[in-house]
């Protein structure tokens, strides 16, 4: 049997620095379930209509997370460039009026009746496979210009350029970040990404500028104060949800922002909900969590068999992280207001299944590196 072809551990059994990471994911998961129900109160006559969907959709994510955990990852890399194709055609359908489902002014959703999904998080999950096995099949190209250089920044860019024409500039730049990332962990000279980074970063900004919806958020919130009750409401309001929370909080239910205060309290604002109820302590637990589960990531790195599964881990670790420092520097105002959900945590379907995935990938690896060698040369 070959190593593509090789069966990963047939055993369920997680290592016991993988159950470190089921905990924090748990953790906060029921932490979002909680708040989650606060934060909904006002919404609708019966309070637990989102928490029951987010149930279900909790539900799905185990399952997906499950398998991801438990699939042979080297056996996916046959099928790499087969999802990125098939993410990338999702990423140009809903573009098309009638197919992609048109949310205050983006176009970032397909409507199946009794779901919704996000179609940037299966664009994101083809990225991290596409970008994976090019980069661990030419790790000898990395040097030169086409193999190592222009290709994979063009296999990137078709996947930001589809993402910002939603438009979705955070998750564009999620996605560029996380890439950029991923090839200079591979080894991809830095005389030629330094230059790219300046110029992506400067047709970003320019993007941006040519934006006015775009522009305002970045006015607004270099004068927060001033546009408090104009574009920067929002953030205003998450701020003033933490003054009020303190060290301690006002208590579960007894906050006033999800009274129809601030926007968006049970999706991108929900950590404002947890400053506000739950105090400082519980805020800063939430990110010594993700600081936590990162760095145990990080650690387990130097397990890794091959480039492949190094990088198919570390972006799913960068994916999780990265998303959840830009919606903590959001709420609490320090990276202008963007739309992005904080990770187990957030209401919304697409984006927790996704995080499961991301979660099953990295268990995935923690499972099979701990495998004994004249284990895995009797399975090869």
């Amino acid at each position: 049997m070959s190593a593509r072809t090789a069966s990963p551990n047939s055993s369920w059994r997680i290592p016991p620095i993988g159950l470190f990471i089921v905990f924090i994911v748990v953790g906060l998961t029921f932490l979002g379930l909680v708040i989650l129900f606060s934060a909904s109160q006002s919404m609708h006559d019966d309070p637990t209509v989102l928490l029951r969907k987010q149930l279900i959709w909790l539900g799905l994510a185990t399952v997906a997370g499950g398998i991801a955990m438990l699939v042979n990852l080297e056996a996916l890399r046959d099928y790499a460039y087969l999802l990125a194709l098939g993410s990338m055609l999702l990423l140009g359908l809903v573009l098309i009026p009638g197919i992609g489902v048109e949310v205050n002014g983006a176009r970032r959703w397909m409507d199946f009746g009794f779901m919704r999904l996000q179609v940037s998080e299966i664009g994101k999950l083809g990225l991290l496979f596409a970008m994976s096995h090019y980069l661990a099949s030419h790790r000898r190209d990395l040097g030169h210009l086409l193999k190592g250089y222009v290709y994979p920044c063009c296999l990137l860019g078709m996947f930001c350029g589809l993402i910002i024409l939603e438009p979705d500039f955070g998750t564009a730049f999620l996605c560029g970040a996380v890439g950029g990332c991923m090839l200079f962990l591979a080894g991809v000279h830095l005389k030629y990404l330094i230059p790219t980074a300046l110029v992506a970063l400067t047709g970003f900004s320019v993007a941006v500028y040519l934006d006015p919806v775009r522009l305002q958020r970045i006015t607004s919130f270099l004068d927060v104060e001033g546009n408090r009750s104009d574009s920067a409401y929002q953030l205003w309001q998450g701020i003033l949800a933490f003054g009020a929370g303190g060290i301690q909080g006002v208590g579960l239910g007894a906050g006033r922002q999800q009274m129809s205060f601030l926007p968006e309290a049970h999706t991108d604002f929900i950590f404002a909900i947890v400053g506000e109820e739950l105090g400082f302590v519980f805020t800063a637990g939430v990110v010594v969590l993700f600081m936590t589960l990162f760095f145990i990531g990080i650690l387990q790195l130097k397990r890794a068999p091959n480039l492949y599964q190094y990088l198919l881990v570390m972006g799913a670790l960068l994916f999780i992280t990265f998303q959840a420092l830009i919606n903590i520097g959001v709420v609490t105002g320090c990276l202008p207001t963007k739309g992005m959900s904080l990770p187990f945590i957030s209401y919304g379907g697409s984006n927790l299944v996704f995080m499961f995935v991301l979660t099953g990938i990295i268990l995935n690896g923690f499972r099979s590196w701990e495998l004994p060698a004249l284990r895995k040369q009797r399975d090869l």
